[in-house]
């Protein structure tokens, strides 16, 4: 494949760009994470999500350790080229660590967060470590 494309994106300081990951079935969004030359280039070849771990400073294959991978089905950037969305199929369910189908599972009312996700599986039965 021509990478070409990947010139379009417009990549931060650090050379990383921020990536949502969307269920392409319901439109909601699973996660946000980040995304370096490389990560986005193989994401593309394999059609499943990897990202770049700013902590472990490494390539993450979503779902490596838990089994949750991304199924990518379709790539698009923002009109300013310094976003992009994935639409995916999320294997199993699960997006978040905390077992949780999203990463964004509080909702802020009347000024406190409110927990609005259930658990759908306990961390420590997923991350084996």
């Amino acid at each position: 494949m021509n990478e070409t494309w990947l010139n379009k994106i417009n990549w931060s300081a650090d050379g990383l760009v921020p990536a949502i990951a969307q269920d392409a079935a319901s439109g909601r969004v699973l996660m946000v994470a980040w995304m370096d030359r490389e990560a986005l280039r193989r994401t593309a070849e394999t059609g499943e999500a990897i990202y770049w771990s700013r902590s472990r400073k490494k390539l993450w294959h979503k779902g490596e350790e838990s089994g949750h991978i991304q199924k990518v089905k379709e790539i698009r950037v923002d009109c300013d080229s310094d976003v992009v969305l994935l639409q995916i199929e999320q294997c199993g369910g699960i997006a978040c660590h905390t077992g949780r189908e999203s990463c964004f599972f509080s909702k802020l009312e009347n000024g406190v967060w409110v927990t609005t996700d259930a658990v759908l599986k306990n961390p420590d039965e997923i991350y084996k470590k």
